[in-house]
């Protein structure tokens, strides 16, 4: 029960997943990523295996056109589910099943693809396909969270809202950004505030971590902690306050 958007990068192939529902902890059971293979949501009466399963079947060379009908062949309960996947070539799918409740629908497009079901009209998945066209000037991360909003703006879910995430890897087995809104009035706001926190230290931070090609990552603090510092004095200057909620000691 939720919306959902899938993306392939098309300069860079970075993957992202954004969702958001009525329902607790969305980001806990719907988006699967692995770098350099492909991304997978598995939404509906989800079925979490499509997750892992669809990223090994990418991996393994399978096309996601051919991978539809394995999911659906093996699972008695595919009227009831919804999932959409895309892998490192770009090439994308989606399966939307008859049982899932009204409005269900998606929409491919040329490395993006968005779905939904129990929405308030196919508008929803309309207006968040066309938000992410329009801001391909935007990195990726942005451009999820203003997909999600113009899906939301045009009816959401049409039970309301409650949680909400964005997944973002790049070339490596682990994300470099995976926030969450579990439980949440207003959870792709709450996504907007931990993604300007995460642009103030985390996502620099990020930039060290290890990687296939460098196993040691960037072990000398001193530029990154620089980096910080002057981001965080630019920011005072403007007057703008941290996003964080953090409390110090």
């Amino acid at each position: 029960m939720t919306y959902s958007i899938v993306a392939r990068d098309p300069v860079t192939g970075h993957f992202g997943i954004a969702v958001a529902s009525r329902f607790f902890a969305v980001g806990a059971l719907v988006p699967h990523i692995r770098g350099r293979v492909g991304a997978v949501a598995t939404q509906a009466f989800v079925n979490p295996t499509y997750g892992p399963d669809g990223l090994r079947l990418m991996d393994a060379g399978a096309p996601p056109e051919a991978i539809v009908p394995i999911f659906t062949g093996r699972d008695d309960g595919h009227p009831n589910r919804q999932f959409h996947l895309i892998d490192a070539q770009g090439r994308n799918a989606a399966f939307t099943g008859a049982a899932c409740v009204d409005w269900a629908g998606h929409r491919l497009a040329e490395g993006v693809s968005v779905a939904g079901n129990m929405l308030e009209g196919p508008q929803v998945v309309e207006e968040t396909l066309r938000a992410y066209q329009s801001a391909m000037d935007k990195p990726l991360a942005e451009r999820l969270l203003i997909a999600m909003q113009a899906g939301e703006d045009a009816g959401g879910d049409k039970r309301g809202k409650q949680s909400a995430c964005l997944v973002v890897y790049r070339d490596q087995d682990y994300a470099w950004l995976d926030i969450r809104a579990d439980d949440n009035a207003d959870p792709l706001l709450e996504l907007r505030r931990l993604y300007a926190v995460a642009q103030e230290r985390f996502l620099l931070v990020a930039e060290t971590l290890a990687t296939r090609e460098t196993p040691h990552g960037l072990t000398d603090r001193s530029e990154i902690d620089a980096r910080i510092a002057r981001l965080e004095a630019e920011r005072i200057a403007r007057g703008e306050p941290t996003a964080s909620h953090m409390v110090n000691k």
